[in-house]
């Protein structure tokens, strides 16, 4: 193969990995031409996740299953994608508080590869194998690798299926190459870089999108806010505390001592306070409600709906 041809093969296996056309001058462009290229790039990042998402619907759907059902989801990624899967997953303890366990990241070459760059790691498929010997049948194994190729991450998609658990891949590659191992693949095409091969960026951007969006739409599904508010968090400092009376203050529309009091009549426990305010009933009625209702805020204020003793009605 001739240095000529390379390209194509490039093209057809990693379009990350191509030149961009737009940007072959970008060693010559002054600052401000320079940002405006990058930014350019940058903005077809969205559209490129948006043509993804009949894809994390299902990816969603079948986290959702799993989580319901007693499984696990476990993100597996090196490099870039390795720091925005654990980044996520560490994310949703103090957002919606997740039990450990739920989502769980694992990054090639572990904890000393998340500040350094350890690029060799992610040619180690056992490696990979090794990391999801953890999960059963009833788990998911959500793969992230700019290029669709990773050997550390294919490792990891190949154990799952073995095991029989459930694959998602999520890639910036429409041909990626392990694609056949997961059930469904969330392509963000965001093609070329704006510096050949830099997956940091536009493929890291589009790989941070669908993480969040990703992770946001199961805890949603699952019951973990009321409209568009939180529901789980947990008071560990100053600000969270403020934060949760806030939260108080929006959904029920009561002053904040009002809300203050509750809150803190509810050790903390802000569904608690928020279903008290709503249906109006006292601490225990709503703790029986909500662990009649999963802990779901929305179910819980259902079944206490028309019911004349304040008591969770089952039949509604």
């Amino acid at each position: 193969m001739t240095t000529a041809d390379r390209p194509s093969r490039l093209r057809v296996e990693a379009p990350t990995e191509m030149r961009n056309p737009a940007t072959v001058d970008l060693d010559l462009m002054p600052t401000d031409e320079l940002l405006r290229a990058i930014n350019a790039e940058d903005q077809r990042v969205p559209l490129a996740v948006q043509a993804a998402l009949p894809e994390l619907v299902r990816a969603v759907d079948t986290a959702v299953e799993v989580l319901r059902t007693g499984g696990s989801v476990h993100y597996f990624g090196a490099g870039t994608s390795g720091r925005i899967a654990t980044m996520d997953a560490a994310e949703l303890g103090p957002t919606f508080a997740l039990e450990p366990g739920w989502v769980v990241a694992h990054h090639a070459g572990g904890a000393g590869a998340l500040d350094a760059a350890l690029e060799d790691v992610e040619d180690d498929a056992d490696s990979g194998r090794a990391a999801a010997s953890v999960l059963g049948a009833g788990d998911l194994a959500v793969g992230l690798t700019a290029s669709g190729r990773t050997p550390y991450v294919a490792g990891a998609l190949g154990q799952a299926r073995d095991v029989g658990a459930a694959t998602v891949l999520v890639s910036a590659n429409p041909r990626a190459r392990i694609a056949a191992l997961a059930d469904v693949h969330v392509c963000a095409d965001t093609g070329p870089e704006v510096l050949a091969g830099s997956t940091r960026m536009k493929a890291g951007t589009a790989q941070k999108l669908v993480l969040n969006a990703f992770s946001t739409a199961v805890m949603v599904r699952l019951g973990r806010t009321y409209s568009n508010l939180m529901t789980s968090v947990v008071a560990k400092n100053a600000k969270l505390n403020g934060r949760m009376v806030t939260i108080l203050v929006e959904a029920t529309g009561r002053d904040f001592e009002t809300c203050a009091r509750t809150l803190a009549d509810s050790d903390d426990d802000l569904r608690v306070a928020l279903v008290r305010l709503l249906a109006e009933v006292d601490g225990d009625r709503a703790r029986r409600a909500l662990d009649a209702a999963d802990g779901v805020v929305r179910a819980a204020l259902h079944l206490l709906e028309g019911s004349t003793d304040g008591n969770p009605r089952k039949d509604s």
